[in-house]
Formats: C-alpha cells, structure tokens, sequence
C-alpha cells in the first residue's frame, strides 16, 4: 500500500476483496465455525500468492514473477 486515500491503491485493494468474497462466499455458503472459515481464507490466499495468475504479473502466479524478476536483477548486476 502507499499513501492514504490513494485511488490507485485503494482501486487494487478493492479488487483484491471482491476476488476473496467472490471465490470464497460463492453459493451462500456456511463455513459452519470460525476456525473453518479461517482455514478457507487462509487456503484461498496461500494459492493467490504462489499459484494463482496475475494479469498485472503478465500472467504468471506472484512466485514465478517475482522468481523471474529476481534472476533478471541478479544477472545485471553480475
């Protein structure tokens, strides 16, 4: 996040909620208890950041960006 009240953050935070309610609260559905419901969240985000494809990342999971852009930095500074 950056500064407070920024359009573009708050546009990128916005998106990023409706894709948790959206793939997680789907069909109404009851998690039964709060320790369930926790886990679910916790799955979702664990594939959001390492498996799941980003249009902002070219289409590939966070991991594999960030494992790309990193061998790239590596090897100008090298």
């Amino acid at each position: 996040m950056g500064e407070a009240g920024s359009s573009a953050d708050d546009a990128a935070c916005e998106s990023f909620h409706a894709s948790l309610k959206r793939e997680t609260l789907q069909g109404g559905r009851d998690y039964g208890d709060a320790a369930t419901c926790r886990w679910i969240a916790f799955a979702w985000l664990a594939r959001y950041n390492t498996r799941r494809r980003h249009s902002a990342n070219g289409h590939l999971s966070p991991d594999e960006y960030e494992r790309r852009h990193h061998t790239a930095k590596l090897t100008l500074a090298a």
